[in-house]
């Protein structure tokens, strides 16, 4: 399964790689979707997820060989093959961006570099390995602190979400925006833990809590889509989960945030990131309200 992303779909012309990289270069302010680099992205990742599929079994454990980090998250074969892939492709299309991601080593090289690309070869390992579908590939392009591309593609939901600095988000080449309430009510749906939906609850909010989302990545990008009211995200999500999503929602009209309202930075030394809150910006400011009353500013 391989939702297009094909340049048709994404209304740009046959490409010459070289040039726009050329003007990529000279000035990442004027970046726009019709910049030659986004379709090239998208069919990179859109066949990163075409190998994760050849090791996924719906409703039954992977083909792919389990083993364990040090921490004790499980790691699969798939998540090395697609790093690789995605690896390879990815640096020579932007042979200048630096490298973050969940499964390759880290160092501080990267931080002095303007431009990274920061990956999760398959973000909600856990899903994939049991059979579940709610599992996506996640590549962001990170720009002086933030993202200027972000691409979440669930090969197995048959979705693919992507956003470009200034050019808006689309679902499987179709806009998309967040929702249109101003507030939590009994009827709107938020995704996140149980222990921050309880807090909340605690407070006076209502909503109703959907089961969860394995992929974080995924989770964001549903409230781009309006899927979803409102997300929270519990401490130490870390860059490679969240940078994507955190474009496509932008993108979408919502923004993803610290309880506090502060915007994320990413290609920091620490890739870690305290609780977030994501979703319009009405709702925000009404969860923020409620934990800011309830713990201090």
């Amino acid at each position: 399964m391989k939702p297009s992303l094909a340049k048709k779909e994404l209304d740009v012309a046959e490409f010459d790689a070289m040039s726009a990289l050329d003007s990529i270069r000279r000035d990442w302010k004027n970046f726009a979707p019709s910049d030659a680099v986004v379709p090239a992205l998208a069919e990179i990742v859109c066949t990163a997820g075409d190998l994760a599929m050849g090791f996924f079994r719906p409703g039954a454990k992977t083909s792919a060989a389990i083993s364990k980090k040090a921490g004790g998250s499980p790691v699969t074969e798939a998540d090395h093959a697609v790093n690789r892939y995605l690896e390879d492709k990815l640096r020579s299309l932007l042979p200048e961006a630096g490298w973050l991601s969940e499964e390759s080593p880290d160092n501080d090289e990267r931080v002095s570099q303007d431009l990274v690309f920061i990956v999760d070869p398959i973000d909600g390992t856990r899903a994939f390995a049991a059979g579940e579908r709610s599992w996506a590939v996640s590549v962001a392009v990170v720009y002086r602190k933030r993202p200027v591309i972000g691409i979440v593609h669930a090969p197995a939901l048959g979705e693919t979400y992507l956003a470009v600095k200034n050019g808006g988000a689309q679902l499987n080449g179709a806009p998309i925006s967040c929702s249109s309430r101003v507030k939590l009510d009994a009827s709107a749906l938020v995704g996140g833990p149980l222990f921050m939906a309880a807090e909340l609850r605690g407070l006076g909010l209502q909503f109703d809590l959907i089961p969860k989302i394995p992929s974080l990545a995924l989770r964001i990008a549903k409230v781009a889509s309006g899927m979803l009211d409102a997300a929270l995200v519990s401490v130490n999500s870390n860059d490679w989960d969240i940078a994507a999503a955190d474009l496509i929602v932008n993108e979408a009209g919502g923004r993803m945030t610290t309880l506090y309202g502060r915007e994320l930075l990413y290609n920091k030394s620490s890739t870690k990131h305290g609780e977030l809150i994501v979703g319009p910006q009405p709702i925000l400011a009404q969860i923020s309200g409620a934990f800011i009353e309830a713990r201090g500013a």
